[in-house]
């Protein structure tokens, strides 16, 4: 049922061509978590068994499907590698220095996009706006606390319970137009542009990223 909303799916020689073409852009991704080319190269791999045995007809978009299934299969890597304690969001929030190379500039631009949409699928939205002022931009705890309204304790607490939430595939539906917001609004803090933006995308009462305050009589 609903079957006539997806494209035809791809036949095995379309498949291995769209792999082909955006292998170098999945490997990076991939690095760009993991930070080593013998893990993003087996989690290229990984991702590869994954889309021949895929149904592609509910495939959109495949490489929009290939990226995200890359994002994942390289968190669940490092998760599973490293310390409980060191969340995989955030390498991907770390800002990047400047970078002579497009294709290096296209591949922070993916990881940057499914870092946040997984952030708003697996966090609440409290979590979210401390864990990304934190992580992201190295906010100190009593300066999280007024921008959320909350306790220097309670700011600590959200961080600490959003590496966590992040640990498990846990998923809410994202808005797609409040998910752009965020992305343009990181981008532009971390480039050196307007961090109030940011501040206002992730506190704003009437943004879908913070739930309005509840009414009274």
């Amino acid at each position: 049922m609903g079957s006539t909303a997806f494209a035809p799916a791809l036949d095995a020689t379309e498949g291995l061509t769209v792999f082909v073409e955006g292998r170098r852009r999945l490997f990076g991704i991939a690095y760009r978590i993991l930070r080593s080319p013998a893990e993003a190269e087996d989690v290229v791999q990984e991702v590869w068994l994954r889309w021949q045995l895929c149904d592609r007809t509910r495939v959109r978009e495949p490489m929009a499907y290939l990226a995200t299934t890359t994002t994942r299969a390289a968190i669940n890597v490092l998760q599973s590698a490293r310390v409980r304690h060191e969340t995989s969001m955030e390498p991907l929030l770390e800002r990047p220095a400047v970078a002579d190379d497009p294709a290096v500039d296209l591949e922070r631009e993916e990881a940057l996009e499914q870092a946040t949409y997984l952030m708003m699928e697996r966090l609440t939205p409290s979590e979210r706006a401390a864990f990304v002022l934190r992580v992201g931009f190295d906010y100190p705890y009593a300066r999280i606390a007024v921008i959320i309204a909350t306790t220097e304790a309670a700011a600590r607490q959200l961080v600490s319970r959003a590496r966590k939430r992040l640990a498990v595939a846990t998923e809410r539906a994202v808005d797609r137009a409040a998910h752009q917001r965020l992305v343009r609004a990181f981008r532009n803090a971390a480039r050196g542009g307007d961090a109030a933006m940011l501040e206002n995308v992730l506190t704003e009462p009437s943004s879908p990223c913070v739930p309005p305050a509840p009414r009274h009589g």
